[in-house]
């Protein structure tokens, strides 16, 4: 998600804080964890982390998140002990989210409406109390001429119980055919197996955790990817004009605080695309543009090539691209009049450099656009097709 909350997916984008609150914030300092509701009931675990050092093409990023399902979550879960064990998990107001039954009674029915007929008050507000300030406890109930121990503990940051029920008769299977005298021992080892039960759910959470990392790089990688596609000129490869408005404008700040050096907007216009189209077809037009691009980008390989119009190119130097410039002109303009002579793609190039008066990107390439039409009048002069012939 960038800067100006919009979210980036393999798929589509779209606003990020139309369905996640947390993400209308101008900054995220830490992670958050959240639940949300998808479609009016499909429910899933979010998980965000800050990216606030994340900069790609220009465009500065603040979050990255990705999504589980809740049952990917339950199908982590799942167990079974003769049906006397049962396992959920619930929102701190007692929704059932992993839509599985908690008993034949209490099945996936609200918590707190399922059980305040069968506990006491002050057991009931007590389980009610440690939802909301998400605690974990334990009460007995009598359901069906059953008595059930629920156990439930909290999940990290994500508002969320899990909650076991078991039956008395499995601890009393348990504890049946043992003598007085191990008894005590039989009832550590039961506590012990509760204890095992919750470290079970901690390292659920270690699980999913990694799961969700995992998932957040893959999201990461899909997002670039799509960034990578929507500033790739589909027909040639190279960047396209949203790409160089990026540029353009990351290009501006530098120029304005006076900390760009050696910058130089080369403007090359295809010679002949419309006669080419009118006579031989767009297909041939196609053809004559990869061409010229193949030939820009062969020359300008230390140089930023960018396609910003049907037929015309921008390419910016900096750098060691900028330190060759002149030569790289030189042999690029003696390739495009041999191409005249050997009925070659052409192309006319003219450039300009920044001076100490430009305050924007576009007073270098208004320059270098004026010196174009001297350029290709000098190449029509050698016989060069124009727009007309």
């Amino acid at each position: 998600m960038d800067e100006d909350n919009i979210v980036y997916t393999q798929y589509t984008t779209y606003t990020g804080g139309s369905r996640h609150e947390f993400l209308n914030s101008e900054k995220m300092e830490d992670r958050v964890i959240s639940t949300i509701y998808l479609y009016g009931s499909s429910k899933e675990l979010c998980l965000a982390v800050p990216v606030n050092d994340l900069t790609v093409m220009g465009k500065r990023f603040k979050a990255c998140f990705v999504q589980i399902d809740i049952k990917d979550i339950v199908e982590l879960l799942a167990f079974e002990d003769k049906g006397r064990t049962n396992f959920g998990i619930y929102s701190k107001n007692g929704g059932n989210l992993s839509g599985t039954d908690l008993g034949p009674d209490i099945s996936k029915r609200n918590i707190f409406d399922a059980t305040r007929d069968f506990v006491k008050e002050n057991d009931w507000e007590e389980l009610c109390d440690n939802f909301a300030n998400e605690a974990g406890g334990s009460l007995a109930v009598r359901l069906s001429d059953t008595v059930e121990t629920i156990s439930y503990v909290p999940i990290p940051e994500a508002e969320w119980e899990m909650v076991v029920m078991i039956q008395e008769s499995v601890i009393h299977d348990q504890i049946k055919a043992i003598s007085d005298k191990s008894m005590q021992i039989r009832k550590y080892q039961i506590i012990i197996t509760f204890i095992a039960l919750i470290l079970f759910a901690l390292v659920l959470m270690i699980q999913i955790g990694q799961i969700s990392r995992e998932k957040l790089e893959a999201e990461k990688e899909n997002s670039k990817n799509a960034l990578r596609m929507a500033n790739m000129d589909s027909m040639t490869g190279v960047r396209n004009k949203h790409a160089y408005s990026e540029a353009e404008m990351r290009l501006n700040e530098q120029i304005m605080a006076k900390e760009a050096d050696n910058l130089a907007v080369l403007v090359c216009d295809v010679n002949g695309l419309k006669y080419v189209n009118d006579t031989q077809g767009h297909e041939a037009g196609d053809k004559l543009i990869k061409d010229a691009c193949a030939l820009i980008c062969e020359h300008f390989k230390n140089g930023s090539v960018f396609r910003v119009g049907g037929d015309e190119f921008v390419v910016l130097l900096q750098g060691k691209g900028f330190e060759i410039m002149e030569e790289t002109i030189r042999a690029f303009n003696q390739k495009a009049e041999e191409n005249i002579r050997g009925n070659g793609v052409v192309v006319s190039l003219s450039y300009a450099v920044l001076e100490p008066e430009d305050e924007y990107l576009s007073d270098i390439f208004g320059r270098a656009d004026q010196r174009m039409y001297e350029r290709k009048k000098e190449l029509k002069g050698m016989g060069a097709k124009t727009r007309e012939s």
